[in-house]
């Protein structure tokens, strides 16, 4: 299924959409999504390849969907990069980076720091 056609499925109406104010901005809680903005641009759900920035107890952990995989898979197709805290918020953001180098959706890029 192409990923427009999936935001048009799940754009209205979805369990991560949040909506403050009728007339401002409309939010989304969904994994993979970095500004939490509703739209299909940052959408976790709808695009094929996302990158996720967490924070847990040993560390940052990006995570990053893999684009190829088959849907048919036990497990979902994502790979994890953790980084510990005391090394700060420039050698996460060289990992993120050095994705979006790669060629792993460089529209993100600014967003991940």
């Amino acid at each position: 299924m192409s990923t427009d056609l999936q935001w048009l499925l799940i754009r209205k109406y979805n369990s991560f959409l949040v909506k403050k104010v009728p007339e401002g901005p409309s939010f989304s809680k969904e994994p993979g999504n970095l500004l939490n903005l509703h739209s299909h641009k940052y959408s976790g759900l709808a695009n094929s390849k996302t990158i996720d920035i967490q924070n847990s107890e040993s560390g940052l952990q990006i995570t990053t969907r893999k684009s190829k995989a088959s849907p048919h898979a036990v497990r979902p197709a994502r790979t994890t990069a953790t980084v510990r805290n005391r090394s700060g918020g420039r050698r996460s953001l060289g990992v993120v980076a050095s994705v979006a180098k790669r060629g792993y959706r460089p529209d993100l890029r600014a967003h991940s720091r």
